[in-house]
């Protein structure tokens, strides 16, 4: 799959400046309920990580002024929103945010989006390449495991997301493969 600069979409400008301003408490609150609503329904998500469960993970949205860490421990996995990514991070992942979603959910492959230098990677790369494969086995469309939780809203709400950060339903959906864990 060929990715090229023009073909990520970025998260509009508008919506990036009042981030900047908005309190993350709020958003912290959401980001835990989705990962833990994600991990009851899919208890072994990260167990293909391995030694690397332990790992902190920095993801960088280059197109918005907040970053996520992630930590994906198998008893009490973990997601932080932070205005900047702190130095004791084992790899760093950075990328538009319908990037970093899009590799989530198959809609944008890795390896291109590296290579067209869409995305950056620095450090434990083990690591990096330990959390794309229990991804990918996973076959959880993030973003819309993200949402189920609001029942009868959910559709809507996904579609809503899925316009504001520029993301397809990835091939999972089309392939209607999903809900593995």
């Amino acid at each position: 799959m060929s990715v090229s600069n023009s073909s990520v979409s970025r998260m509009p400008a508008p919506l990036a400046l009042a981030t900047r301003v908005l309190p993350l408490l709020p958003l912290q609150v959401l980001l835990g309920i989705c990962l833990r609503e994600i991990r009851a329904r899919h208890p072994r998500i990260f167990d293909r990580l391995g030694p690397h469960t332990g790992k902190r993970y920095g993801l960088a949205p280059t197109d918005l002024p907040i970053a996520f860490v992630l930590e994906p421990r198998r008893m009490n996995p973990r997601v932080t929103v932070v205005r900047t990514l702190p130095t004791n991070i084992h790899a760093r992942i950075a990328g538009p945010l319908s990037a970093l979603i899009g590799m989530t959910d198959g809609s944008y492959d890795g390896d291109a989006l590296f290579f067209s230098r869409d995305i950056e990677i620095d450090g434990d790369m083990e690591a990096v390449v330990a959390l794309r494969n229990a991804i990918d086995d996973s076959r959880v469309d993030f973003l819309k495991e993200s949402v189920a939780w609001f029942g009868p809203l959910a559709a809507p709400i996904e579609r809503i997301l899925r316009s504001l950060v520029g993301a397809q339903p990835g091939y999972r959906e089309e392939l209607g493969v999903g809900g593995g864990g």
